[in-house]
């Protein structure tokens, strides 16, 4: 249960106990287990939690990572930052904008070509600010923040990231490949789902003082 309550959209607490229920692999657990590790770190040390989720793009999976991580230390009381970034400025995917609707969040807009979304999960907490940036945009942290890595682009072409205390990989596969098929929404919810699920578990895990 989460330790301060929210006020979560029905239908985004709906979508937040179907990825709970998702049985996580052994494999991506060790994959989770650096980042609950840095986290709880953070905590014991009585330091600031700065995540910063880093995609090629930061137009998909990145964006849900971000949102979905912001989402899960909020209802479990945790207070980290979580923002996200890439190494070439793109958008927000409208297709991925989508998909976090029918989550449940809501979603409101400003601008055209590469429009800000801000994302709430609630009537209680500030906006989640989205949009597609570079890692070091100054929204985000610059310095003291663990840059987790959600695609093999990234992880593979950008060695080193200025600012950063740890690199943790958390890779994801992109659902840009369904595009424009017959299964595009639904893949896009399938990976959504699944960075859901993942970033509940790693709150979840986390310890706060008593």
């Amino acid at each position: 249960m989460p330790t301060k309550k929210l006020g979560v959209y029905p239908e985004l607490l709906t979508s937040i106990e179907k990825a709970r229920q998702l049985i996580i692999p052994e494999d991506r657990i060790r994959v989770l287990n650096p980042l609950i590790e840095y986290i709880q770190s953070k905590i014991d040390q009585g330091q600031e939690i700065n995540l910063n989720f880093i995609c090629t793009h930061n137009s998909r999976r990145s964006q849900f990572s971000q949102i979905w991580a912001q989402t899960a230390a909020d209802y479990f009381g945790i207070p980290a930052n979580c923002y996200s970034g890439g190494v070439e400025i793109t958008a927000f995917n409208e297709r991925a904008v989508a998909s976090i609707k029918r989550s449940g969040f809501k979603v409101s807009a400003k601008g055209d070509a590469n429009p800000v979304y801000y994302v709430f999960h609630s009537d209680d907490k500030e906006a989640i600010t989205a949009f597609s940036k570079l890692f070091n945009d100054p929204i985000n942290k610059g310095s003291q923040f663990a840059a987790v890595i959600t695609c093999s682009h990234a992880d593979e072409n950008c060695p080193f990231i200025p600012g950063t205390e740890k690199r943790i990989p958390v890779r994801y596969e992109d659902p840009k490949e369904f595009d424009n098929t017959s299964e595009e929404s639904a893949k896009y919810d399938e990976r959504s789902l699944q960075i859901a699920s993942e970033m509940f578990y790693v709150f979840s895990n986390v310890k706060m003082p008593a």
